[in-house]
């Protein structure tokens, strides 16, 4: 459930697939593109059942819905090159979200991201936009064991940010993400883009129009 509105958030944790970055519609590109190699065609259901989980997890689902013959591994290594050339040529930032990195900064709230993406698709999109000193931690795939919509990985950001969970506004932009941020007990805000906008927010704080909401900084008192 969202936190009481007598507990201070004092600290803010970042999806990045979606939230930060329009990386979900390279995912989907991603995954558009291997099935197309093996003459078949990505579907809604699909997309939505792979959103939000751990590299392996969607790999294996892409895996048993299309019976494939590839193994995880194999198809991951085809995404890590399909997605590395688009994260160069086509990755945006999400709107708003500049200003809020910088309004965060300006009244000194510690950051984390915590992500489903493993490392070498996270480090990449933090190098090309030189993100990674704005952020006390970046907690990854190889971080937990249970990814989400366990709360596993938002309980570990608490940890590392030296707060309960209730002290934390996190922002995701799908169900998955939702569920583990709002299962953990913190202050969720989901932030919905055009590949989500249809999603189940039980549970959460608000549903914002966009990072730029006046109702998050309204929420951090900023």
């Amino acid at each position: 459930m969202p936190t009481d509105d007598c507990t201070p958030l004092s600290a803010v944790v970042f999806d990045l697939d979606g939230l930060m970055f329009d990386t979900e519609t390279l995912y989907t590109d991603t995954a558009r593109q291997i099935l197309r190699r093996r003459d078949q065609e990505l579907s809604d259901e699909l997309v939505a059942a792979m959103m939000g989980r751990k590299s392996e997890e969607s790999l294996a689902i892409m895996i048993r819905s299309c019976d494939l013959s590839d193994t995880v591994e194999q198809l991951r290594a085809e995404t890590n090159e399909i997605f590395a050339r688009l994260i160069e040529q086509e990755l945006a930032p999400m709107p708003g979200l500049w200003g809020l990195l910088d309004a965060l900064s300006a009244h000194q709230f510690p950051l984390g991201i915590a992500t489903s993406s493993r490392c070498n698709n996270v480090d990449p999109i933090l190098d090309k936009f030189q993100l990674r000193e704005r952020f006390q931690f970046v907690l990854t795939a190889k971080d937990v064991v249970q990814g989400k919509p366990h709360p596993e990985i938002y309980l570990t950001a608490a940890q590392k940010l030296g707060v309960s969970a209730a002290q934390v506004m996190v922002f995701e932009d799908s169900q998955i993400g939702c569920r583990a941020a709002v299962a953990a007990g913190a202050f969720t805000v989901a932030v919905p883009a055009n590949h989500s906008r249809d999603h189940d927010f039980e549970g959460v704080a608000f549903v914002a129009q966009g990072l730029d909401d006046v109702r998050i900084r309204q929420a951090l008192g900023i």
